[in-house]
């Protein structure tokens, strides 16, 4: 989630709300789906699941981010800008194509949702107070799991990982409202008691994924449109950090990020309703676009994806002045822990 008048969440750093843009391209089956050419040419094409919310009168907008499945199923999605007393973590059925309110409250701006292999229970992260929060399965029992300054700053954190033992790594989006590299990603104990900046002045990170094998992280810098990697050294630290990708996004920015059982990055692209999907690589192999009618209707950006563990069926939450909307699609490979939230 999040940007300036460039990505979600940013417009309201200090209030907790957000703004977004978009484009994208006519439907046309799923044989039509796997004819499409390789490479940067290739189109995925997304078909609409449901509308899950409307804009918020009090906030002016809505922003679905964070999908993520729990042990029935379920899809949980988070609303970044529902205001109190209104879903902010919403229980979707996709097969029923329901949904219902598994958590709200009076002070949340969350971005990201994620269950923690450690414990089982979701966590969110709150781009507004810095804080992260943790829910029962069901959505009941919040607790603040972290709160406070980090290195001496408070974080804006935006999107969630964790490791194989329950660890957190955190892209913090400092720096997102002044256009400033100030951004880090942050390292958080299972207990919650330590906090370790392992990057610093990054530009807006959002997007962050473990890759395939579980040795570094992908992470997607907003305002400079580049994906970086960190190779961790395997002692709750970084061995190196470079550029991997950049990405050629014209209007749109480079928003969440999910990782698949082939090691494949779908880049969400906030500004355009679509995804675009490389190799461990960098090589570009597809763009996954919604209906050219929807994106003129008013969808602008596609946040996030989940894709069904063990399974090709991905789901994408897609937003924009005609509201908060599930598309899905047919995924290059399998679902993971790395593409199940974050």
């Amino acid at each position: 989630m999040r940007r300036l008048p460039i990505r979600s969440l940013t417009g309201l750093a200090t209030i907790g709300l957000l703004t977004l843009t978009g484009c994208g391209t006519e439907t046309a089956g799923p044989a039509a789906d796997r004819a499409a050419v390789t490479g940067a040419h290739r189109t995925i094409r997304a078909h609409e699941v449901m509308q899950l919310t409307k804009v918020h009168e009090e906030t002016g907008m809505t922003l679905l981010e964070g999908p993520t499945f729990d042990a029935d199923g379920k899809l949980l999605v988070v609303d970044v800008t529902a205001p109190a007393g209104e879903p902010k973590v919403l229980r979707v059925d996709v097969r029923r194509k329901t949904s219902r309110q598994a958590h709200t409250d009076d002070r949340g701006t969350y971005t990201s949702a994620q269950f923690s292999p450690y414990d089982g229970r979701i966590y969110l992260t709150d781009f507004s107070r810095g804080d992260i929060v943790s829910l029962a399965p069901d959505g009941s029992d919040p607790r603040t799991f972290f709160s406070g300054e980090v290195d001496g700053a408070r974080m804006n954190p935006d999107d969630l990982a964790f490791d194989q033992e329950g660890h957190l790594y955190i892209s913090d989006s400092r720096g997102l409202s002044t256009g400033e590299a100030k951004g880090r990603v942050v390292r958080i104990d299972r207990d919650g008691k330590n906090a370790t900046v392992l990057a610093g002045e990054l530009a807006a990170p959002n997007g962050i994924s473990f890759d395939a094998d579980h040795r570094g992280l992908w992470v997607s810098e907003l305002t400079e449109n580049r994906i970086s990697y960190l190779l961790l050294d395997g002692k709750g630290g970084v061995a190196s950090q470079h550029t991997a990708i950049r990405v050629d996004g014209g209007i749109a920015q480079t928003d969440s990020i999910a990782v698949d059982a082939d090691g494949n990055l779908y880049q969400a692209l906030h500004g355009r309703p679509a995804m675009a999907v490389y190799d461990r690589h960098g090589e570009r192999l597809a763009t996954v676009e919604v209906p050219t009618r929807a994106a003129a209707e008013g969808l602008e950006s596609a946040t996030n994806v989940a894709i069904t563990p063990g399974g090709t069926k991905a789901y994408m939450t897609v937003s924009g002045p005609a509201g908060g909307y599930l598309y899905t699609f047919d995924a290059p490979a399998e679902g993971t822990r790395q593409s199940n939230g974050g």
